[in-house]
């Protein structure tokens, strides 16, 4: 099947990767009006598809959070975010989620099977999971457009053991530069080695040397730092790290840390709970003790100017939480988790023109 092809069947318009019938329909209206006008959605998305192999940066939406386990709703993330985003970029579309699907590996025959029958209609090899279908996204946008820089907006963090492994088998030596508040470095979690406590670890072994991971915002853990930093080889710089010594000089050491790697490229992955709960409460896993915005700032305009930014992804944003207790609505709730986010994820988007 041709590149193109494969992104007709595996990829849909703009907010319609929540599959609905009536729930958020105006939303997901005004979100296709802003990018198509008056045509016909599926055309108009279909047609557009033609200018992805000229477009320096991609919008990727991956509305899964089959992989999350404390609250769910971070499948809403992708359709919310767009609307706080300021920065140019060709939006490529969502992934197509079954949301009661994570990984093709964890199907049986018959299952996927019937998937595919319910998602393309045909007979055909193509997955039909959420991070199957993510992770052949990012392989097929990269095939088509070499050159492109891919955000990507989830979904739950499972969805990086998706978006990362095409950007490791492109840029040898790839750094990760991973914002978070907890460590995502279980081996398995109730058995389950895909989900959103550990796709971090399962990276580690693809890449160059641990050191060319560096997490950032950490601190609610069952371990202390010296734990991690012993079994697993990596470096970790937790929250109370950056309040004691500031923002700048953490920034100096990860931009050292990666040059001593010899690291050029980079991807930044961003679960939204690296940022204090005053600041982002509409999310799975809040935690307070974070990072404040304007520190996570200043570490990505300090660090991304030493390297060259491939990608990066947006994570764990629930539009339907809030946990300081305001009335659930389909607009996210606080707003204010929305505005840092897309603060956030601008300044991650800028990086791609460096």
């Amino acid at each position: 099947m041709e590149s193109n092809d494969i992104l007709n069947h595996i990829l849909c318009p703009p907010g319609d990767g929540v599959f609905t019938v009536e729930t958020a329909k105006e939303r997901k209206e005004t979100l296709q009006k802003k990018l198509y006008g008056d045509e016909d959605c599926k055309s108009a998305w279909l047609k557009s598809l033609s200018s992805l192999k000229d477009s320096p940066t991609v919008l990727l939406g991956v509305p899964s959070d089959t992989g999350g386990g404390i609250l769910r709703g971070a499948n809403w993330g992708p359709l919310a975010l767009r609307e706080y985003l300021k920065e140019d970029y060709f939006d490529v579309g969502d992934i197509r989620v079954v949301p009661h699907l994570l990984h093709d590996n964890y199907l049986n025959t018959k299952t996927i099977e019937n998937v595919r029958q319910a998602l393309y209609q045909k007979t055909c090899d193509l997955p039909v999971s959420p991070l199957s279908l993510a992770e052949l996204a990012v392989e097929t946008i990269l095939e088509i457009n070499p050159k492109a820089k891919i955000f990507s907006v989830g979904g739950d963090h499972s969805v990086s053991a998706a978006l990362v492994p095409p950007f490791v088998k492109k840029y040898p030596n790839l750094g990760i530069l991973h914002f978070d508040a907890h460590t995502d470095l279980l081996e398995e979690r109730l058995g389950i080695d895909k989900c959103f406590a550990t796709w971090a670890a399962h990276i580690l072994p693809s890449l160059d040397h641990p050191k060319n991971m560096a997490q950032v915002g950490i601190r609610r853990s069952g371990q202390v730092k010296e734990f991690w930093e012993k079994k697993f080889g990596i470096s970790q710089y937790w929250s109370q790290d950056v309040f004691d010594q500031g923002p700048d000089e953490i920034s100096k050491q990860i931009i050292a840390q990666f040059n001593d790697r010899g690291i050029k490229d980079v991807y930044i992955s961003f679960d939204i709970d690296a940022i204090d709960s005053e600041y982002a409460s509409a999310t799975g896993t809040p935690e307070t003790g974070g990072l404040r915005p304007h520190e996570a700032s200043i570490i990505i305009d300090s660090v991304a100017p030493h390297f060259n930014i491939v990608g990066a992804d947006m994570v764990e944003l629930a539009p339907f939480i809030n946990h300081h207790g305001s009335k659930p609505t389909l607009a996210p709730e606080p707003s204010s988790t929305f505005e840092v986010a897309g603060l956030l994820s601008d300044k991650m988007l800028a990086t791609f023109k460096n």
